[in-house]
């Protein structure tokens, strides 16, 4: 079992933004595959599918392969199964939304994680907290426009579930951190996600372009790269803390769909997505503020 982890604020934001460079890159990529004809499923296989000779073939140079021998092998089947589930929503959203459209509505992971936090560490959330969840959701009505339709609502609702499965999901993998390395964490979750996955190719995979075969392997490289460094980042500090460097993805996401698709977010995303950003903004302050004055080390606070 590996000692705790030094917790190192500093780095882990820098980490965090890398992991979000890199995480913006694979949506664009993924919505380029799924536009071009390639099935979901089989996008989320080969995303993992990638991942696992990469992290083989860095142990057997590194440590060998002790370095994946783990004491919480059902721990890890859990995060799969809900790693999963989160990756199906956030591909899904990304093909059928705007990119910057899909992005916004990933940031509402500090609401829903305000939401998981009495459930998930028995704590009770103070009225700023409430607040800001309020004012969140308030942007994403104004972005989904319920009854308008100025975008897809299935896509909407495909976002709001990667939102909150990244939430719940970071609190797993602040567990799995405090006692496993970031590159066993991720390769367990490419091993039983492509498991999970593979019984699917024969009903969705179908004859590719070397164009497409680049696509799924961008894919694969940017997911692993940023999978490695997100989990790093939530290893040496803490969920609240790095989170809020999520919101340099609207950056990448607003530039990619300018410069590929000559697509910027509409109106009512403009109009939303400062609510949804206030919103966990002060989640976040809430949160170090409280972390200063009871356990500067604590994954999630409360008010």
């Amino acid at each position: 079992m590996s000692p705790p982890p030094t917790q190192r604020p500093l780095l882990a934001l820098a980490l965090r933004i890398a992991a979000v460079t890199a995480l913006a890159t694979m949506l664009m990529l993924v919505k380029l595959a799924g536009e071009s004809g390639v099935e979901l499923p089989e996008i989320m296989f080969w995303r993992q599918a990638v991942t696992l000779p990469l992290i083989l073939g860095f142990v057997l140079f590194n440590g060998g392969l002790a370095r994946l021998r783990t004491e919480r092998m059902a721990s890890h089947c859990w995060r799969a199964a809900t790693g999963m589930t989160g990756m199906l929503c956030n591909f899904a959203a990304a093909i059928l939304l705007p990119l910057a459209v899909s992005t916004t509505l990933g940031f509402t992971t500090p609401l829903f994680a305000v939401l998981l936090t009495p459930l998930m560490l028995g704590e009770k959330v103070g009225p700023w907290r409430w607040a800001a969840v309020l004012i969140g959701f308030m942007g994403v009505l104004v972005i989904a426009q319920p009854g308008a339709a100025p975008i897809s609502l299935v896509g909407a609702a495909f976002g709001l579930a990667s939102g909150f499965m990244v939430a719940f999901i970071s609190f797993q993998i602040r567990d799995l951190g405090r006692t496993e390395e970031p590159i066993r964490v991720v390769f367990y979750f490419a091993l039983f996600g492509a498991l999970m996955m593979a019984p699917t190719l024969p009903y969705n995979m179908t004859p590719h372009s070397p164009e497409q075969w680049l696509i799924l392997l961008g894919i694969g490289l940017a997911g692993t790269a940023g999978q490695l460094l997100l989990t790093m980042s939530l290893r040496i500090g803490a969920v609240a803390s790095v989170i809020v460097m999520d919101y340099t993805g609207l950056i990448w996401a607003t530039l990619f769909g300018w410069a590929i698709w000559d697509q910027l977010p509409p109106w009512t995303t403009w109009l939303g997505a400062p609510l949804i950003v206030a919103a966990g903004l002060i989640v976040t302050w809430r949160e170090r503020l409280h972390a200063r004055q009871l356990s500067p080390s604590a994954a999630i606070e409360v008010d």
